[in-house]
């Protein structure tokens, strides 16, 4: 039984909200993970379906392993480079603004029958 991992880098969304979405599909079935960000309103929803998607078609493609025996055994989402920004603020100061990203990572595994 082998993993099956993908990676999504310096996404510029926050690791924090990413969580919220991440945490959602963790220990689930490939589709049904699938189909439950399909329908999630939140923006990391998006490009992390986009990246499950990925690992799915990467387990299909070369490792011959059929989609339904999947299931999502680890995700994560961790801090990427922050960009760090200045903003004119009162009394000619600078106020930073902080750009954060994330990176996610994503690992399926063949359920055992």
């Amino acid at each position: 039984m082998q993993d099956i991992h993908a990676q999504l880098r310096f996404l510029s969304i926050s690791a924090q909200k990413v969580r919220l979405v991440v945490d959602l599909v963790r220990g689930r079935n490939a589709n049904e993970a699938l189909d439950m960000l399909r329908f999630e309103t939140k923006g990391p929803a998006m490009p992390v379906r986009k990246l499950l998607a990925s690992a799915v078609a990467n387990a299909e493609e070369n490792f011959g392993v059929s989609r339904d025996d999947l299931y999502v055994a680890q995700i994560y989402a961790n801090e990427a480079p922050t960009r760090k920004w200045r903003r004119f603020g009162a009394r000619g100061r600078f106020k930073p603004v902080l750009r954060r990203s994330s990176h996610v990572t994503v690992v399926l595994r063949e359920r055992e029958s």
